[in-house]
């Protein structure tokens, strides 16, 4: 293995940007990532960037399977100006609902 390999990048530690519990998505510059633990604001937060989560949504949306899933910051949505991408829809979503079933895509993307 190379000796610069810290980590998978599975599960990392950041900053939370405010108060935070488990379960909650959390999104520092372009990372976003689901809480492991409850945190307070500025205090370190274990966050999984990869896997498939339950996370609150627009609830007035209706999701496909495999519709393209943004965060607004708040919570998730399809509509793609000024959101961050995530991840995909894994199960359709009827309007309305307050949660979608979505697995995260695990990247950091650069601004558009």
């Amino acid at each position: 293995m190379a000796t610069n390999f810290i980590q998978k990048g599975e599960t990392v530690t950041v900053t939370a940007p405010g108060a935070t519990s488990s379960g909650d998505g959390v999104q520092v510059g372009q990372l976003f990532g689901v809480a492991q633990h409850d945190a307070a604001s500025g205090a370190d937060v274990e966050i999984l960037t990869m896997g498939v989560h339950t996370l609150s949504k627009v609830s007035a949306q209706a999701w496909t399977q495999g519709a393209l899933v943004y965060w607004t910051g708040t919570q998730c949505t399809t509509a793609s100006s000024g959101n961050l991408p995530i991840g995909v829809a894994l199960l359709a979503a009827v309007n309305p609902s307050a949660t979608g079933t979505v697995r995260l895509n695990g990247t950091a993307v650069a601004d558009a």
